[in-house]
């Protein structure tokens, strides 16, 4: 089973730790954040050039606070400096409250801003000249972008929730990065677009990698408690209650994979059955002091570095 990590550290040299420990322990990719270390970019690339075969993902970098040329040249660049292939950007619109609330920008047209953007971000990333008006980019890149030939390639992965960006993944990148989709959620509602748009498309089977929060305990409602615990902010984002109620959840703490190692194993395994391709584990620890939750961490890794290690 493909399974890659959460990274959460606060500065560069925790990120770079983070990633050699992780390839050390036998999982195959570490996803960022936006806000990781400030941002990701950066602390991604030289965690590259400290270990082999990881691959650094961003889960996710948003689309509105950064025009697509600069975004390409930004992780062009990165790759560049990583000195191996290893680098994923995955990209998504984010949420109306930050969207308007910390960056003061127009949050109306979600789905064709994305759309756009990712148009014109992947044509950039695979070096190819881009003159394009829109109605909410426009780029004029020739002789300004430095992605191309000579450069690693950086496949894209749309955060794709709904209908509509399902397609524009499907149609344009080489899929989706998902959060808080259950098994449900992905045979019944991801899956089947995704893959309908990349055949049209003539595009090869996309990647679904599927984040959720994931913990190994005796107590499952103990465990979902703790999950709900960090998860308040998704409960008033419209894009997530969705995607919960797609998948039969009431809130994150319901989507969570949670129980005794045969019940989680046997959850991811439903993960991938329902087609997708990469677990991306949000690891909860679980308890009431900071050994116990030490402890249940370490349970909690332990269980998903084996079933890595089965892949």
């Amino acid at each position: 089973m493909r399974i890659g990590l959460t990274g959460g550290a606060a500065t560069t040299d925790g990120i770079v730790l983070q990633a050699r420990r992780a390839e050390a322990d036998g999982f195959a990719a570490l996803w960022c954040a936006s806000l990781v270390a400030g941002d990701p970019l950066v602390a991604m690339a030289l965690a590259g050039r400290a270990t082999e075969r990881i691959e650094l993902g961003t889960a996710v970098l948003q689309t509105y606070p950064c025009h697509p040329l600069l975004q390409a040249n930004r992780v062009a660049a990165a790759a560049e400096a990583m000195g191996r292939p290893g680098l994923t950007l995955g990209i998504g619109p984010s949420h109306r409250a930050l969207v308007e609330g910390a960056f003061g920008l127009s949050y109306d047209h979600p789905g064709r801003s994305t759309e756009e953007y990712t148009r014109i971000l992947t044509a950039l990333l695979r070096g190819e000249d881009v003159d394009f008006t829109g109605a909410d980019w426009s780029v004029h890149s020739a002789g300004r972008s430095v992605a191309g030939p000579g450069r690693p390639r950086v496949p894209v992965l749309l955060a794709a929730l709904g209908p509509r960006l399902l397609r524009v993944a499907g149609r344009y990148t080489d899929g989706a990065v998902l959060w808080l989709a259950s098994a449900k959620a992905i045979a019944d509602h991801v899956a089947p677009r995704l893959r309908e748009a990349a055949r049209e498309a003539g595009r090869p089977t996309p990647r679904i990698v599927a984040g959720l929060p994931v913990a190994v305990h005796d107590e499952e409602n103990e465990a979902r408690s703790a999950v709900a615990a960090g998860s308040d902010a998704y409960a008033g984002m419209p894009n997530y209650r969705r995607i919960l109620n797609a998948g039969g959840a009431g809130d994150a703490a319901g989507a969570a994979i949670v129980g005794d190692e045969r019940a989680v194993r046997e959850q991811l395994t439903d993960l991938i059955e329902a087609g997708a391709t990469d677990v991306w584990a949000n690891v909860v620890p679980v308890g009431k002091d900071r050994a116990t939750r030490g402890a249940s961490a370490r349970r909690t890794r332990d269980l998903l570095a084996e079933l890595a290690a089965e892949a």
